[in-house]
């Protein structure tokens, strides 16, 4: 099966994703990967987010550790590095979802995924300080009147 294909079915396999039969959903998953390569990264990746998408973090993790250590596109990559941090967080991992995170360059891709991740992990680790600071941030630039008022008192946050 070329590429393109594959691609256009994986599109067409979580346009139709529903958690109401996650066994399903594994095996049509686990069909599709079985059409790549073994090993193959990108079916990796997208085995580790049905995983993640079923509420099953536990099986995820190593399949987007080994998803990112084989290489994926910039896209995926990020989408991969984000993912990986949200279920590490889930299994009570904060602390390396906060190093996953604090690593990741911002990426349009992601948008403000990375910062929303993060401030949910810092909180997780008891800097709600810290992670609301994080938050804000995040959401300033989005607010035309108040992003530099909520910027500043997001700053404020650090001298407390």
């Amino acid at each position: 099966m070329g590429p393109d294909r594959w691609e256009r079915e994986v599109t067409e396999f979580w346009a139709m994703a529903e958690r109401d039969d996650p066994g399903a959903m594994l095996t049509m998953m686990e069909m599709l990967v079985a059409r790549r390569p073994e090993g193959d990264p990108v079916a990796l990746y997208e085995l580790a987010s049905v995983h993640d998408f079923l509420d099953r973090p536990f099986d995820a993790v190593p399949l987007y550790r080994q998803a990112l250590t084989g290489g994926l596109d910039a896209e995926r990559e990020q989408r991969a590095w984000i993912q990986l941090a949200s279920s590490l967080r889930v299994l009570g991992r904060a602390d390396e979802a906060v190093g996953v995170l604090t690593d990741l360059a911002p990426s349009p891709v992601v948008g403000r995924a990375r910062e929303a991740f993060l401030a949910l992990a810092l909180h997780d680790q008891g800097h709600e300080g810290e992670a609301l600071q994080v938050a804000l941030h995040a959401l300033a630039p989005t607010l035309p009147e108040y992003g530099p008022a909520v910027a500043r008192y997001a700053d404020a946050l650090a001298e407390d």
